[in-house]
């Protein structure tokens, strides 16, 4: 039964820096993939940024220069630094991830976080 748990959303002005953080708990046995969605108001839930279990990353375009997604795999943890916010920026930013939750299925389930919202504004 493992959840995911996002936090770090805050009202940030244009400009300005936030961390995300997102925290994998319960029983694991191991997590591929860790990403990073968000949804801004009115619009479709996209993909941000990616990193695998052996650090490769990738980002939208959007954010590409501006955000760095990291893992930390001692702590199950995935972070999303995002520096020179704008206020197309303002959105929920979801965690998602690929975790093995049995010691004997090798079988990796989709598991989301609740969201935390960002909101970039003067």
């Amino acid at each position: 039964q493992v959840q995911l748990v996002e936090s770090g959303g805050a009202l940030v002005q244009p400009g300005g820096s936030l961390r995300l953080s997102c925290a994998a708990s319960g029983t694991i046995f191991g997590i591929s993939h860790m990403d990073w969605y968000r949804q801004g108001p009115g619009k479709e839930r996209e993909l941000v940024a990616t990193v695998t279990s052996g650090g490769s990353t990738n980002y939208a375009d959007s954010v590409k220069g501006r955000f760095t997604i990291s893992r930390d795999n001692a702590k199950n943890t995935v972070y999303l630094q995002m520096n020179s916010l704008a206020p197309d920026d303002t959105a929920v930013y979801y965690c998602n991830a690929g975790v093995r939750d049995r010691i004997l299925t090798r079988m990796y389930r989709e598991i989301w976080g609740q969201g935390t919202l960002v909101t970039v504004s003067t």
